[in-house]
């Protein structure tokens, strides 16, 4: 292998992935279209997706870093590279154990932001030290500023299954969150991304500018990999990957394509593979289920169990009505909802006519992962099922 073509694995700094010479799928076109389209914008995907690297993409773009985008397809399009004052938010700051820790969680990371742009004695709740620094930002830069929040319902994915917990993280957010309403004339634009669009979070309900674009066909390959993007950008890790595995180059595209192939998120728009797998397959040379083994999601298969779900309609095919698709309420909804938005199920089909998306596996890994947690779930404490090698 051409150990000078570094591949990005683990990278979500956009500053760090280009000035250390790691390859980039260039996603700079989509971006474009992002700030000149609208301000205040929603995007879920599953974990490990992109989403980090495409919000450090974006406060390096507001923030006039022009040098960080020569030779990328945003270089010809803009002509206008003023800097702003940028507010990123990361809310994978913590473990969120309990209430408790969010706050002080919370509170470390607005005393991080108020370094930068300054705080108010005064204000004494997080919504009202959030408010302050975001009017403080502005006044400091004369422009108005950008709002990047990375994994917003993190903490409340981490205690979904602990009813006092949530619901005291969900009060606490939905004030944060709040903000954004009375916060509106200082902002040029608002990104927030996440895996579940929570209906009870205040966000979705007192934005009325809020757009989400989790399913809009524009913005499908925003994050992911499309196999276009693997076939020029990858082209020789996949021969070396074919070499390793005694494979043609045609025998190696299907196995990536049935292994980590297949989102999609909005039909009539090319699929996407998982980019974490693209990247440690094509490193290691080995096919393998890296995503699938990052994290397990214990709750859903309870939940699963509990509600007595036919989980061969996944093989074959569930429906769900389409409003239902990115929406989820924190007590007495399916399942079904975050299987999509986690990234175990996709859209396969639609009905217009009855308002109804089919889902199912997006691809092998997923599919043979999830059966075979379900398996697991049901063994005795000594029971043993094979990894794949």
């Amino acid at each position: 292998m051409d150990f000078s073509r570094k591949l990005p694995i683990g990278i979500q700094d956009f500053e760090k992935l280009r000035t250390n010479g790691f390859l980039y799928v260039d996603k700079t076109e989509y971006l474009y279209r992002l700030v000149n389209e609208g301000t205040v914008y929603f995007l879920g995907r599953p974990r490990r997706f992109g989403k980090s690297l495409l919000l450090s993409t974006l406060k390096a773009y507001f923030e006039g870093k022009r040098d960080l985008f020569t030779g990328l397809a945003i270089e010809k399009l803009e002509r206008n590279w003023t800097p702003r004052p940028v507010i990123h938010i990361d809310f994978n700051f913590g473990t969120f154990t309990d209430f408790a820790g969010f706050l002080a969680g919370l509170d470390d990371m607005l005393r991080q932001i108020e370094e930068k742009w300054g705080g108010n004695a005064g204000d004494v709740t997080p919504a009202g030290r959030f408010f302050s620094v975001i009017r403080r930002a502005v006044e400091q830069c004369g422009q108005k500023a950008v709002l990047l929040i990375d994994e917003y319902d993190k903490p409340l994915l981490a205690h979904i299954e602990s009813g006092q917990v949530q619901e005291d993280i969900r009060a606490a957010l939905k004030s944060f969150y709040g903000v954004l309403k009375s916060a509106d004339p200082y902002l040029q634009f608002v990104l927030l991304t996440g895996v579940t669009k929570f209906s009870q979070v205040s966000v979705f309900s007192d934005l009325n500018q809020l757009w989400d674009i989790s399913l809009e066909k524009a913005y499908a390959g925003l994050c992911g990999i499309t196999e276009e993007e693997l076939t020029t950008l990858f082209d020789p890790e996949l021969r070396a990957l074919g070499e390793e595995q005694h494979l043609t180059y045609e025998e190696t595209l299907a196995e990536m394509r049935a292994s980590y192939n297949g989102y999609c998120f909005a039909l009539g728009a090319p699929t996407v593979y998982n980019p974490f797998s693209v990247l440690r397959t094509l490193a290691s040379r080995s096919f393998r289920y890296y995503w699938y083994q990052t994290g397990t999601p214990t709750f859903l298969v309870k939940m699963i169990r509990e509600q007595s779900i036919d989980i061969t309609t996944f093989v074959s095919g569930i429906t769900l009505e389409c409003e239902r698709l990115t929406d989820y309420r924190f007590s007495g909804g399916s399942p079904i909802p975050v299987l999509y938005q986690a990234g175990y199920l996709t859209i396969k089909g639609e009905d217009d006519r009855a308002g109804l998306y089919t889902l199912g596996f997006p691809n092998g890994e997923v599919k043979y992962g999830f059966l075979r947690q379900l398996l697991l779930d049901c063994l005795p404490p000594n029971g043993e099922v094979g990894n794949r090698e």
